[in-house]
């Protein structure tokens, strides 16, 4: 209950700066309408005792992320009532898919504190919170904010050109970063591509292949004007494709579920020569031009904190919609810097799982072992080998990665299997930061990290700090 008080606070600023701001309007009046409702139901909780209320320790947990969600979405608004509200949008274009993952917090805590408190159904405050209603406000506050945003920031170009010579070439950069924003509001969405069967017409690819591995060869193409990794099996386990469409509509359905600019675009699969005896299966994802994550820290050595920062919320703001799925159990189940693929804009995007019983059909399962993998492993899953893989020990595991992030070296390089078990499990060794980490991004990493699992924090909790952090880097 010690969070009652500070929530209806921030929600009571949240009211105040959203009468003020210069632009998303529709965005930040809607976040305000949904903290209305979720102010009624804290209100509700604090009228009651905590004894009469639904899993107790549950609504107390709830509010808690509340707290913090609420923090970072007033922090959120606020940069949109600041005099320098457009050069802050300059520097990150990501202001949709932030709302978005404010509005999924939102709900998050909104069906723990409904359900607690056993309200119907009918009741006005659900209504708010009703999926369906729900997505359609967001797209058609969504569409008039963008095209109210194009206005402004066309109209930020004159006033620009109105400006002495002196700031002529200030000027410059700010309009290459304005029409970039524009070009990407006008840009299709990748997000709107249905995931389907995709016929060998559709595709455009080169003659090489840029990766190659023991099962497959990886090709750049284009699918319906979008750059794209197609994977093309060698041998694969499968030779029907009857069976392995059966498999990839049963799994598209799922794959629904994971649709966010921070997880890897999956668009399809392309069955080529399937009456013959040795048919071809193509795998068609979305095409990221700077490689794994791993790959970029081990050749851009010189990041700075602020792109390190936002590199480690679109991370997390992945591992939040994976683990925020229907399925309360879904876990990655493979965690490790190679599996995060960077984008245009160091633009991270988590892969590595999509269409798994898919690729599963079609792949020779391999012989042997990944060392490497025993560096991110958490210390419950290193000290007992039946110890069920959770949330939590993928938390772990980012934890780990998030420390690759800030330091770009490889976790426990060159320590023998039995000397990471030591080292974990014995000795509860975290291995340390650089000296220049930022203070609250430190101890974040080090927070995914701590020995005991019950300490650790939810993905959610992770992008509510990490948003917060950003914006004051970014400032």
């Amino acid at each position: 209950m010690d969070f009652i008080d500070p929530i209806l606070s921030i929600a009571s600023e949240i009211y105040t700066l959203v009468e003020n701001v210069k632009a998303n309007k529709k965005r930040c009046h809607r976040v305000s309408k949904r903290v209305k409702s979720l102010e009624e139901l804290v209100k509700t909780i604090k009228q009651r005792e905590m004894a009469k209320v639904q899993d107790g320790a549950g609504v107390e947990k709830a509010l808690k992320e509340l707290c913090f969600t609420l923090q970072s979405s007033k922090e959120l608004i606020k940069k949109y009532t600041m005099a320098n509200w457009v050069e802050r949008i300059l520097k990150c274009s990501s202001h949709r898919d932030e709302f978005d993952t404010v509005n999924d917090r939102f709900n998050d805590a909104f069906q723990v504190l409904f359900g607690a408190l056993q309200m119907e159904q009918g009741n006005m405050l659900y209504q708010v919170f009703e999926q369906t209603s729900r997505e359609k406000e967001d797209k058609v506050d969504g569409m008039e904010d963008d095209e109210e945003l194009k206005t402004l920031l066309l109209e930020y170009i004159r006033f620009q050109q109105e400006k002495t010579e002196n700031m002529l070439k200030e000027f410059q950069n700010v309009k290459v970063n304005v029409e970039k924003i524009v070009d990407l509001l006008d840009k299709p969405d990748p997000a709107k591509e249905s995931i389907r069967i995709i016929k060998k017409k559709e595709l455009k690819y080169e003659e090489e292949p840029f990766m190659k591995t023991s099962t497959s060869e990886v090709y750049k193409g284009e699918f319906n004007g979008f750059p794209v990794a197609i994977k093309r099996y060698l041998d694969p386990k499968s030779t029907s494709p009857g069976e392995v469409e059966r498999v990839f509509k049963k799994e598209v359905h799922t794959m629904k579920q994971f649709e966010s600019p921070n997880i890897l675009r999956m668009f399809g699969i392309c069955i080529q020569n399937e009456k013959s005896p040795s048919p071809e299966f193509l795998l068609i994802m979305e095409y990221c031009e700077k490689g794994s994550l791993r790959q970029v820290l081990d050749r851009k050595r010189d990041l700075p904190w602020t792109r390190k920062a936002r590199m480690c919320l679109d991370a997390a703001q992945g591992l939040y919609r994976l683990h925020q799925t229907e399925e309360k159990s879904k876990v990655h189940g493979c965690m490790n810097s190679s599996k995060f693929l960077v984008a245009d804009g160091y633009r991270v995007k988590l892969g590595g799982f999509e269409l798994a019983k898919t690729e599963t059909s079609l792949r020779k399962p391999s012989n042997g072992t990944n060392r490497g993998s025993l560096s991110y492993c958490s210390p419950e899953m290193l000290g007992n080998i039946n110890h069920v893989y959770s949330k939590e020990c993928e938390i772990y595991s980012f934890g780990v990665v998030l420390w690759e992030v800030a330091t770009h070296k490889r976790p426990f390089e060159g320590c023998s299997t039995e000397e990471i078990y030591k080292k974990v499990c014995e000795e509860k060794y975290i291995e340390p930061l650089l000296d220049g980490c930022p203070k609250p991004l430190g101890e974040l990493i080090n927070a995914c990290r701590v020995y005991d699992s019950f300490k650790r924090p939810s993905a959610g909790v992770l992008v509510d700090k990490l948003r917060s952090l950003v914006e004051v880097l970014e400032a």
